[in-house]
């Protein structure tokens, strides 16, 4: 089960400020959310600039018999299960979007000329969202403080539950008051993460801007990939035994039953080795043996993503302690990103693709 300490962790990753090091979060060697190593806002931006072959282009085409109903009621969670219940009388027209995820839900639901800016990116965008993204304002603050989103005036704002405090972009109490609404991606709150979870996020956020149409469609097709591993899965003798872990210098933090990379193990048809611990030991793993490890890594802006990977990887394949391992002596050690297995939004159906092929690498998952 993953605990606060995961939590804690990304938390104070995505809150470091200009002057604190990686370090200070336990970390790896990368750039970090927000340090002192992270590249200019202005890198950013030309990293996320389209290509000129026109393959770059999210707008939503996709139109829907279900249409939102204003005044339209909407509950978000904050700190300690806190409810936040709010009324939207019409769609947002001044969002301000502030981290990846939240950044790459709006864009892959076409709404970027709603964003009055954007924010916190680790990685670049896809490619399929560049020219969408090349249309917002793209902040140099990593995290807005909350003066500036003030001048702002966004009419949503929409982020993680660590960023929305009195060092950052304010209390979501207090903007509420200001009858700007909020909406904090659920996973980032809640104890338990879950797939559902991020399928209501993106169904919400649609039914928010009345483009019910394209979010069921990005949900439809993560649980329809779900269901169809599923089914392929159950030809399979036996159910492979997983542990999903990340390196925290002595110790792993372990994704259990209670993380969406757990719930994505576990249905794919898959069982989890561990799955109630929040951090483990290499005796833990020894202990385990899965027949499956997937190794959480994450590239930040301006590391080489390879290079982080293959790092994290050796964490396990280069250690003496772990040459027992049915998983390294089988060869099924698989890397997976942060982000597409924490908070993953519709990075989720990357994350549901890189379980499946880790889980069942002889399968054809697009038979």
């Amino acid at each position: 089960m993953k605990q606060n300490m995961v939590k804690k962790v990304l938390a104070c990753l995505l809150t470091a400020t200009m002057t604190v090091g990686l370090s200070a979060c336990g970390g790896s060697d990368g750039n970090n959310s927000g340090d002192a190593g992270r590249i200019s806002s202005d890198q950013v931006k030309e990293d996320n600039q389209a290509a000129d072959d026109g393959s770059s282009d999210s707008k939503d085409t996709t139109e829907s018999t279900k249409k939102t109903e204003y005044p339209l009621t909407i509950t978000t969670y904050g700190r300690d299960g806190a409810e936040y219940t709010m009324t939207y009388e019409k769609a947002p027209e001044k969002v301000a979007a502030v981290y990846q995820g939240s950044v790459e839900t709006l864009l892959a639901l076409g709404l970027e000329d709603r964003i009055v800016a954007t924010a916190g990116l680790d990685n670049e965008v896809p490619d399929d969202q560049k020219a969408a993204f090349s249309k917002t304002d793209y902040l140099d603050e990593f995290t807005p403080s909350k003066e500036t989103m003030t001048m702002l005036e966004p009419d949503m704002i929409f982020s993680w539950v660590s960023l929305f405090d009195e060092d950052n972009l304010g209390s979501p109490d207090e903007w509420i008051q200001k009858g700007t609404n909020v909406y904090i991606n659920t996973n980032t709150a809640v104890k338990e993460d879950s797939l559902e979870n991020e399928y209501n996020d993106i169904l919400n956020i649609g039914k928010i801007f009345d483009v019910q149409g394209r979010a069921e469609e990005i949900v439809n097709q993560m649980k329809e990939t779900v269901e169809h591993v599923k089914t392929l899965a159950e030809e399979q003798e036996e159910k492979p035994s997983v542990m999903v872990v990340e390196s925290m210098n002595d110790t792993f933090t372990n994704y259990g039953a209670a993380s969406i990379a757990g719930d994505m193990v576990t249905q794919l048809g898959a069982s989890l080795a561990n799955p109630d611990a929040s951090t483990v030991g290499k005796e833990d793993i020894l202990a385990a043996d899965p027949d499956v490890i997937f190794v959480v890594y994450m590239p930040y802006t301006g590391d080489d993503p390879e290079t982080v990977k293959q790092e994290n990887l050796d964490k396990i394949l280069e250690d003496e302690a772990f040459q027992s391992l049915s998983a390294v002596k089988n060869d099924r050690v698989v890397p997976i990103m942060l982000s597409e297995m924490y908070a993953s939004a519709t990075r989720t159906q990357d994350g549901i693709e890189t379980i499946a092929k880790g889980l069942y690498p002889d399968l054809d998952l697009n038979e």
